[in-house]
């Protein structure tokens, strides 16, 4: 008889006995497939015996409804969320006695439980415990059999109800340990998606966060710009709401950047694009940035957001009348300061500022933040190529 498989994926221990599974899923498991409708012809040799001895009409009807209660067992252990072990392998090996007095094709009961014991249990001691229970009691019944009389229950018999369970159970014992290797393989690769999932979720709202931070701050500033124009000089105001509509379509172009996970512009055109915005708020900007700072695209994606975010806070925040923008490459690493005059805070660090850390800290930089006379945002990246740190560091 081949080996049967039978996968039982975890369960709550506390779930009834009885509950279903949705029946579109049962041949659709990843341990056993269709397997269950294939072994189940194997218990044909049960019949073998009333066939050849020609048996009356009511041993007919015994057997056939110990095939009853017996399939009943076998796709239970399939089809139930929680089967109970004692239930259905004992019912088994229970039929196993009470037919093998008249029925020397019972011994297929005793094989099916021991092919099923090392699915049903959660360590391969217990598989072994269980295997030695069924041989056992294969044994005792040909044994207790014989002593009564039953001369012509062969050894042939005892082989089959004690010995051949074993060698078939041992076998499923390797298959089984597999399965569950491979359930902890799915799960892991489940909780992993998951994370990588939950990871996505936080890139994307911190770049949003970043992207429509900056861009809306911009539109607020050149709309209030327009407004106070439109009366005195309206084709000033014409011109700053061209503007405000020319960032309006980079913005939606961004967001859809940072859904995708990369960014069109470099660290220079943010810099550009930073002083503007600056001046645009009334703030006097001095710049003072390297060209010739050579950095790996995920780094000077990381400073470009880190000026955007710092840029954004000045505009917003610091009432500031003077900010400074420096870029220097020392000692093997990038630093970036972004420094205002302007009133400081001192309040836990919101969406934007904890989400710069992040990015700065998984590449192995830093972030520190001054806020005597004015704020002062120093960021350290090391120049070498990274090596990018998970949520947990590591």
């Amino acid at each position: 008889m081949p080996l049967i498989s039978v996968g039982r994926e975890s369960v709550c221990e506390n779930a009834s006995h009885w509950k279903l599974k949705p029946w579109n899923t049962i041949l659709k498991d990843k341990d056993h497939g269709w397997s269950p409708l294939l072994w189940i012809f194997y218990l044909g040799f049960f019949f073998v015996d009333p066939v050849l001895n020609h048996v009356s009409v009511w041993r007919w009807t015994l057997d056939i409804a110990a095939a009853m209660v017996f399939v009943c067992l076998y796709f239970g252990l399939f089809a139930l969320q929680n089967p109970s072990v004692f239930i259905h392998i004992g019912g088994m090996v229970l039929l196993g006695m009470l037919f093998m007095p008249w029925n020397q094709g019972a011994c297929t009961f005793f094989i099916y439980a021991a092919a099923m014991v090392p699915f049903c249990v959660n360590t391969q001691k217990r598989a072994v415990a269980g295997l030695l229970i069924v041989g056992g009691t294969g044994a005792l019944e040909w044994l207790l059999l014989r002593v009564s009389g039953r001369s012509d229950l062969g050894f042939w018999v005892l082989f089959y109800a004690a010995l051949f369970p074993i060698i078939i159970g041992g076998g499923n014992t390797f298959f089984a340990e597999r399965n569950r290797m491979n359930r902890q393989l799915r799960k892991a690769h489940e909780e992993v998606e998951h994370l990588a999932k939950v990871a996505e979720r936080e890139r994307i709202a911190r770049d949003l966060h970043d992207v429509l931070g900056h861009t809306l701050s911009v539109i607020t500033l050149k709309s209030e710009l327009a407004g106070k124009l439109i009366d005195r000089d309206p084709q000033r105001a014409s011109k700053e709401i061209r503007e405000v509509e020319e960032i309006s379509r980079q913005a939606l172009s961004e967001v859809r950047d940072a859904i995708r996970g990369y960014r069109a512009q470099g660290l220079v055109a943010e810099l550009a694009h930073a002083k503007a915005t600056l001046e645009t708020a009334g703030v006097s900007v001095h710049c003072d940035s390297s060209t010739s700072v050579q950095l790996p695209a995920i780094q000077e994606s990381v400073l470009s957001l880190a000026v955007r975010e710092g840029v954004t806070n000045v505009v917003r925040h610091a009432n500031a009348t003077n900010c400074r923008l420096h870029l220097e490459q020392y000692n093997g690493n990038c630093r970036l300061e972004i420094a205002d005059d302007g009133q400081g805070f001192v309040s836990l660090e919101g969406n934007g500022l904890r989400g710069m850390r992040e990015r700065v800290e998984m590449l192995g930089g830093t972030l520190e933040r001054n806020n005597k006379s004015g704020t002062t945002l120093v960021i350290t990246l090391p120049l070498k190529e990274p090596r990018v740190k998970n949520e947990s560091g590591q």
